[in-house]
This record gives structure tokens, C-alpha cells and sequence, in this order.
């Protein structure tokens, strides 16, 4: 029998769990709009959302990718670490194959 702990590894469960996401955020969304309607509020609502979702997204993918190819998110907290701890200071652990090759 699997651990609660254990990461989902179904597509299907991670689709569902996705839609479970975006359900939540449209309620949340839908409920602040409903007790305040304001176009301001919807685009400032729409603005934060968006620009959340672009920082996570640089969290996990443009550091992995384009950044610091060692560096291997596990989180929000595994990023802070590693934000706070030097940006993983790369010399250190064996160099950055991108400083190599302009020296």
C-alpha cells in the first residue's frame, strides 16, 4: 500500500489534482468579484495571478533550465534555500559549464 507521502505518479490523478487547482482559483476568484464587483479589482486580481504564476514558473523551470543546471527544485522552501546559500554557487561544487567555456 502506497504512503500519503509518496508524490502522485498517475496522469490521471495529476490531471484531476490540476483541475482541482484551476476549479479553486476560479471559485476564489469569483466569489471576491461577486462581493466586489469592480473592474479594477478583476484586472489587479487578473494582474497578481498572472504574475504569480510567472514567478513560480521562474522558480522551478528558468533556474533548472537556463540559470543553474545542478540546481534541482523541491519546493518553495528548497528554492529560498538555495537562494540564501550563495544562488548554489556552482564554482564550488565542480563549476558552471558556462564560465568554463569563456575562460
Amino acid at each position: 500500500m502506497a504512503d500519503l507521502t509518496d508524490d502522485i505518479r498517475s496522469p490521471n490523478l495529476l490531471f484531476i489534482k490540476g483541475a482541482c487547482f484551476v476549479i479553486a482559483g476560479l471559485l476564489a476568484s469569483a466569489i471576491i468579484l461577486i462581493k466586489y464587483p469592480d473592474v479594477m479589482l478583476a484586472f489587479l486580481l487578473l494582474c497578481a495571478v498572472w504574475c504569480f504564476a510567472r514567478a513560480y514558473y521562474f522558480v522551478f523551470y528558468v533556474i533548472e533550465h537556463y540559470i543553474d543546471g545542478k540546481y534541482r527544485y523541491r519546493g518553495i522552501v528548497s528554492f529560498v534555500q538555495y537562494v540564501l546559500t550563495g544562488r548554489g554557487d556552482t564554482r564550488k561544487a565542480g563549476g558552471n559549464p558556462r564560465e568554463d567555456a569563456s575562460a
